[in-house]
């Protein structure tokens, strides 16, 4: 039986796929937070770049988050990426844009507010682009879930704070968009992949940051957030 332990922090969104992948597959796993504003020496030593996630799995480190998910797809079951080699490889493709669109988001975060107009088009841009490439549903390509499915989890994740604010809420008009972020909230791999307090966590983190608009903006709303995300009621 593969046992693992995740080196992790509460809000990375590329622990998350680790978490995911290994939920999916049955893999029993422990998870540890670091302070990554404080970074413990042993963890600098297994992480040649500082960066979680870190996988410890039969006496081995493996780090990023990429080959951590794609080993994990090598030695468990069921398999996540699709049988069929182009559609595989446009998987991975969609992968890659995966990763892109949560460099925007982080630019879109931290955004002061003569930057946030541009940096929203920019992430709308990469939406509309996902938008077109969904299908019928509910996940990426069908009814199967698959490993890309498990990288846009934690993408789609920052709108249960994004969307407090009008400026920054999903746009109504990507119907699919919508869709499959609900089909994939409500999966138990990827509910799990966060503590029920993630919502408020992330919004702590973002108001906390100097000169963000997001910040600004969220720390000036008076809605608070309940653990699950929704606004509390009034």
């Amino acid at each position: 039986m593969i046992t693992a332990q995740l080196v992790s922090h509460p809000l990375c969104p590329y622990v998350q796929r680790a978490a995911i992948v290994m939920a999916e597959k049955g893999i029993a796993f422990t998870r540890s937070d670091i302070d990554l504003a404080n970074k413990p020496d042993w963890f600098l030593r297994l992480s040649p770049l500082g960066k979680v996630p870190l996988l410890q799995i039969d006496g081995q480190t493996l780090f990023e988050s990429a080959p951590i998910v794609e080993y994990l797809e090598e030695i468990a079951e069921p398999k996540l990426h699709p049988q069929q080699p182009l559609q595989r490889a446009q998987h991975r493709a969609w992968m890659e844009f995966a990763s892109t669109l949560l460099s925007d988001i982080a630019v879109l975060y931290r955004a002061t507010p003569e930057g946030f107009d541009e940096a929203w088009q920019r992430v709308q841009q990469r939406l509309e682009t996902l938008e077109q490439a969904l299908g019928e549903g509910p996940f990426f390509s069908g009814n199967t879930f698959h490993l890309v499915d498990a990288l846009f989890a934690s993408v789609l994740r920052y709108w249960e704070v994004f969307d407090l604010l009008v400026e920054s809420r999903l746009p109504a008009r990507l119907v699919r968009l919508h869709a499959w972020r609900q089909a994939l909230l409500q999966r138990r791999s990827v509910s799990s992949a966060v503590a029920p307090d993630y919502p408020l966590r992330l919004r702590d983190f973002i108001e906390a940051l100097p000169g963000s608009h997001l910040g600004t903006r969220l720390r000036a709303l008076h809605t608070p957030l309940s653990p699950a995300g929704a606004a509390a009621p009034r």
